[in-house]
């Protein structure tokens, strides 16, 4: 290859890589299929099954015409080797060229196909026909429940960009490049079948633990799908999901260091004095994850020495929002993830009312 011929053919290829496996770089930036063509997809949070039906078959067609891109691409960069002119080519040139018109086309028969009939042959909208049934009567509100609750703020989404998983209130979802899995949670049981462990960084104070997890539903159309997420994750995972989740006998899901100090920070609030609501106040949900009542109530109970006011604690006034368990959350991502050792006895902030506390000042509500 000449040098005009390989240096094409080097960015072409980058790009093209780049292009299907998008990295973070270019999806920080906007420079993704999505956003490009944003005004014609619509948006997600508004209609989410019709947003991906035009996506994915908008993804078809622009990798299919990654091949011929390169083709037209060298017509310029090599103009040497006149490939405008298809009878003087070689062979392997004209056979490159009838491939790559050829999987345009095809594509374009797809995608026209798929969307006959209002997408009515889309591999989505068949994933969707395959959970018309109770309490789903057509395919049509099984989409429409899919996009209710995609809209809920109180959704987990989780996962690489690539193979995004979404669990709603009733709903599994795992959005693929070219297609969404979807289970729904009361006929679906979640297994882990794989635990992976990876030292990304030596200044990570602790390896980053993968989990893969098989999602199988008791409907014999709906074809059973893996998900993969990060072990930090699974904890908003397992609370949001409805349906069992069994773990295979061979994989061990290792605590995370976070995990560790709420179960340490748990175990010494049990131990706390009691907080007694006032009669006539009610227990409101917690505001952190809306999932449970508000279980705890910041009291200064604590006896500090310091003689920098600012570094004692404080008196909250706020009534019980929070539960232990977002509480907890909060306490520990106030803390030097570097420096684990002094998160017990250190002080954060209210995440209401910015009142300093520790951990001896949490107290449950009675």
């Amino acid at each position: 290859m000449e040098d005009p011929e390989l240096s094409f053919t080097l960015a072409y290829t980058v790009f093209a890589v780049c292009l299907i496996f998008t990295p973070n770089e270019f999806r920080a930036a906007g420079l993704t299929i999505q956003n490009a063509f944003s005004p014609w997809l619509g948006s997600e949070d508004i209609d989410f099954i019709g947003h991906h039906l035009r996506r994915t078959s908008l993804t078809v067609l622009i990798h299919s015409a990654l091949p011929l891109g390169y083709f037209m691409g060298m017509c310029v960069a090599a103009p040497e080797k006149d490939l405008v002119s298809v009878q003087q080519i070689s062979d392997g040139w004209r056979v490159f060229l009838f491939l790559s018109v050829s999987l345009q086309l095809t594509s374009w028969l797809l995608v026209v196909y798929w969307r006959c009939c209002n997408w009515h042959n889309h591999p989505i909208s068949r994933t969707l026909k395959a959970h018309a049934q109770l309490p789903y009567s057509t395919s049509g509100q099984v989409a429409a429940s899919i996009n209710r609750e995609f809209r809920q703020i109180d959704k987990v989404v989780t996962g690489v960009p690539g193979a995004r998983v979404i669990v709603t209130d009733s709903w599994i979802l795992k959005v693929t490049t070219y297609h969404i899995d979807m289970a729904l949670q009361s006929d679906c049981h979640v297994t882990v079948t794989d635990s992976r462990q990876h030292q990304l960084s030596p200044d990570s104070p602790s390896p980053i633990e993968i989990l893969s997890l098989r999602v199988e539903s008791i409907n014999p159309t709906v074809r059973p799908f893996n998900i993969s997420l990060n072990s930090t994750d699974y904890t908003d995972l397992r609370v949001k999901l409805r349906a069992p989740i069994r773990t295979s006998p061979n994989v061990v899901i290792h605590q995370t260091m976070s995990e560790l100090f709420l179960e340490t920070f748990r175990a010494q609030v049990e131990l706390n004095q009691r907080y007694t609501l006032p009669s006539g106040q009610e227990v409101e949900p917690c505001i952190g994850c809306m999932q449970v009542p508000a279980s705890t109530k910041l009291v200064r109970l604590c006896q500090t020495t310091g003689i920098d006011n600012e570094s004692e604690c404080q008196q909250c006034f706020c009534r019980p929002m929070w539960c232990l368990f977002c509480l907890g959350r909060w306490f520990a991502s106030r803390q030097d993830q570097q420096r684990p050792q002094t998160w017990l006895s250190s002080k954060v902030p209210c995440p209401t009312c910015r009142a300093k506390f520790c951990i001896l000042d949490v107290c449950m509500v009675h």
